[in-house]
C-alpha cells in the first residue's frame, strides 16, 4: 500500500499489517514518535486523503473529535488504501543512518533485582553512530522486537550499554533473565528516536523514571565528558532504594563535579523521606524551569505529568524533549 508524506513528498510502501510509522522507520525516515503504543500522541498527523484503520481500536492518545477531524496516530495506523499524511521529518537526526547490524553480548551485570545491564559489541568493521538519548531495537527470533535506550554516549562506541527491565510478558526479557549468556548473538536496528541532546548554554534538567534513567545517563556523560560548560541536574524517580541501581556512582559523581546536581526521588511511602513522584520533586526543587532545557524519559504517566505540569510552573513546553516508555509485550517487527 502506498503512503505519501507531505510536504516532503516521500513515498512509502507499507506492508500488510505494518503501521505507517514502522514503514517510515524501515525506510530510514525519522518521523516524530515516542512510545510507539498510541499513548503519548507524539506521532499525530493529519490524513489528507485515503483512510486508516486501527486493529486494536482508536488509540488512547487520539480523541474521537481528532479522528473525525482527520487526524491519525501513525504508530498504530494501518493504511487500507493509498494515503497521504501531513507530517514532518526530524531533520536534526537525519544524518544518523538507521542500520541493522549483528552484535554479541559482551558482558551482563545485574544492576537491580529486576534490571539487567547488557553491553553489546558490534563487528569491528562496522561503524555505528548515534546521538545521546536515542534508542535501538533488538530483533527477536519470533518476528518481534524490543526497544531499549542507549545508556552510554556516542564517544564510547566500542560497546553499547542497555538497561533491561524484567517483564513477565516479554520474550526478550525472559531470555535476558533466563537463558542468555555472555557471547549470545543478537541483531539490532537503530539508532531511533528524537530524544537527542541539543547543544545550548543554559541549565540542563534531566528527569528519569525507572530505566528512563538510561538515556539521561547518556546525555549526562556526554555533557560532562565533552567539557560543555552547563549546569546539569538529574532527578531520578524510582519506587525503592534498590531501584536506584547507580545511586552510589551518581552521588560520587555529584561530589566530584561542581556542574552536576543529583536528586533521587522515591515514590514508595514505606521508604524514609519518600512518597513523592519525580515531577513533584522537580517542582518543589526550585529549579529555574523557565531557563532550562528539559529532557524526560520513563513511564507514560510520568512523561505526561512532566509535559503538563512543568509548563504550569514556568517551563517552556517547546524546550521539553521526551521519550515515553511503554512497558508492553514485544512489539511486532517491521516486515522486511
Amino acid at each position: 500500500m502506498h503512503v505519501t508524506l507531505v510536504p516532503s513528498g516521500e513515498q512509502l510502501e507499507v506492508e500488510q499489517g505494518e503501521s505507517i510509522l514502522d514503514a517510515a522507520l524501515r525506510a530510514g525516515l525519522n518521523l516524530p514518535h515516542s512510545c510507539k503504543a498510541g499513548r503519548c500522541g507524539t506521532c499525530k498527523a493529519r490524513v489528507l486523503y485515503g483512510s486508516v484503520t486501527y486493529p486494536a481500536g482508536r488509540p488512547l492518545a487520539l480523541s474521537a473529535a481528532e479522528q473525525d477531524s482527520g487526524y491519525a496516530l501513525l504508530c498504530q495506523a494501518r493504511a487500507d488504501r493509498p494515503v497521504a499524511v501531513e507530517t514532518r521529518q526530524i531533520e536534526s537526526v537525519t544524518d544518523v543512518q538507521i542500520r541493522s547490524l549483528p552484535c554479541r553480548v559482551q558482558r551482563m551485570k545485574r544492576l537491580a533485582p529486576d534490571v539487567m545491564g547488557l553491553w553489546l559489541r558490534l563487528p569491528a568493521i562496522e561503524l555505528f553512530h548515534w546521538q545521546p538519548g536515542q534508542y535501538i531495537d533488538v530483533m527477536l527470533s519470533a518476528g518481534r522486537r524490543r526497544s531499549f535506550s542507549l545508556a552510554n554516549p556516542p564517544g564510547e562506541s566500542a560497546l553499547l550499554e542497555l538497561h533491561v527491565r524484567r517483564s513477565g510478558r516479554g520474550e526478550f526479557t525472559t531470555q535476558v533473565f533466563g537463558s542468555m549468556t555472555e557471547g549470545t548473538l543478537l541483531r539490532i536496528e537503530g539508532p531511533l528516536g528524537q530524544l537527542t541532546y541539543r547543544p545550548g548554554s543554559g541549565p540542563l534538567l534531566l528527569v528519569g523514571g525507572g530505566t528512563g534513567y538510561a538515556p539521561m545517563k547518556a546525555i549526562l556523560r556526554h555533557v560532562l565528558e565533552s567539557g560543555v560548560a552547563r549546569q546539569v541536574t538529574l532527578y531520578w524517580g524510582a519506587r525503592t532504594c534498590a531501584d536506584l541501581y547507580e545511586d552510589a556512582w551518581l552521588r560520587d559523581l555529584a561530589a566530584r563535579e561542581s556542574r552536576f546536581h543529583y536528586v533521587p526521588v522515591l515514590s514508595d511511602e514505606a521508604q524514609p523521606g519518600s512518597g513523592r513522584l519525580v515531577h513533584e520533586a522537580v517542582i518543589a526543587g526550585g529549579e529555574p524551569l523557565g531557563q532550562a532545557d528539559i529532557y524526560a524519559a520513563g513511564p507514560p504517566e510520568m512523561v505526561a505529568a512532566v509535559r503538563e505540569q512543568l509548563p504550569q510552573h514556568g517551563a517552556d513546553a517547546a524546550r521539553i524533549v521526551f521519550d515515553s516508555f511503554e512497558y508492553a509485550p514485544d512489539a511486532l517487527a517491521r516486515p522486511k
